[in-house]
């Protein structure tokens, strides 16, 4: 069996996946981008500054948000999608829907970014498994309206990480290469605020499985609540981006594979300090943490058991 990560950018260092909401309501840029030409422009802009993949999402996922109708959702990425590709802009769509992921790989998109890990669609698997490409598989409990009241745990970090376990189980029932999946601890999604800081605190615990990892930090609420003024009143998203990039310094120093943000230029550099901090060199090699811990420590699915180790 193939290492975990294959198939998946590698270049070398903490990947950057670079936020394209063409949505008119997600809680840090809605409607910035929702027209064509300025959806394109800022993707390839973010490509310029180094992003080695643009994210584009048309349905917002903040907290309370309402579904979008299918059929908007791919209006909306679609086309950016196809754009992008046709400049060399590698693309991954942003969706927890199996039509809108198959007509976005028909565009170009090279990986699926699926909030719900699989959950909301049960025919997401198939369509990833007949495509070959990688799945991003994210903790998620329920759809955003209801993320409030789904953020119960007795142990977040051990809920997080056998669930997440869980869908890789699924999704490799459901045909998916191993190698092709990423997971992700969901920061922000059915939980709150000590919920996420203890699943940074504690990011060895995934990193630990095997499988690549990538965090979502940047300008969310739980960082807003952070920084917030001598009134109480939450730091504004725009105004969390040194926070944003501290977090892909310290994810990156911990051997992730990957961070999502919405800054790339800041976060290009916050990965820089971050891995010669963890190798304690300008120009050690990045391993992205897809490495045989699961093997090692005996920790992972139940199909590492039958297939042999990585």
């Amino acid at each position: 069996m193939s290492r975990p990560g294959g198939g998946l950018p590698q270049p070398g260092r903490c990947v950057l996946l670079g936020v394209l909401n063409v949505t008119p309501d997600s809680f840090s840029d809605g409607g910035r981008y929702l027209d064509f030409d300025h959806a394109v422009a800022h993707g390839v802009r973010m490509h310029a500054e180094g992003a080695d993949m643009i994210d584009v999402g048309g349905e917002s996922t903040r907290p309370g948000a309402h579904r979008t109708p299918a059929p908007t959702e791919a209006e909306r990425v679609v086309p950016v999608i196809r754009a992008l590709a046709g400049q060399g802009v590698r693309c991954s769509v942003d969706t927890t829907r199996a039509e809108v992921a198959e007509a976005a790989i028909g565009a170009g998109a090279t990986v699926v970014n699926d909030v719900s890990g699989g959950l909301a669609d049960p025919a997401m698997g198939k369509v990833v498994a007949a495509s070959g490409v990688p799945w991003i598989l994210m903790h998620w409990r329920g759809h955003s309206d209801r993320m409030d009241e789904l953020a119960r745990y007795r142990d977040v970090v051990a809920e997080v990480r056998d669930e997440l376990l869980a869908r890789v189980d699924a999704a490799v029932a459901a045909g998916v290469d191993p190698a092709n999946l990423v997971i992700d601890p969901g920061l922000g999604f059915a939980k709150r605020a000590e919920h996420n800081w203890q699943l940074l605190h504690r990011l060895d615990v995934l990193l630990e499985l095997g499988f690549p990892v990538l965090v979502g930090a940047s300008r969310k609420g739980f960082l807003g609540r952070l920084l917030a003024g001598p009134d109480g009143a939450m730091r504004d998203a725009p105004g969390r981006e040194v926070a944003t990039a501290s977090i892909s310094a310290l994810a990156a120093a911990a051997g992730a594979w990957g961070v999502r943000v919405h800054d790339v230029a800041a976060s290009r550099d916050a990965v820089a300090v971050g891995a010669a901090w963890r190798y304690g060199a300008s120009d050690a090699p990045w391993r992205h943490g897809a490495s045989d811990a699961a093997s090692r420590h005996g920790v992972g699915p139940a199909w590492r058991h039958e297939v042999g180790p990585a």
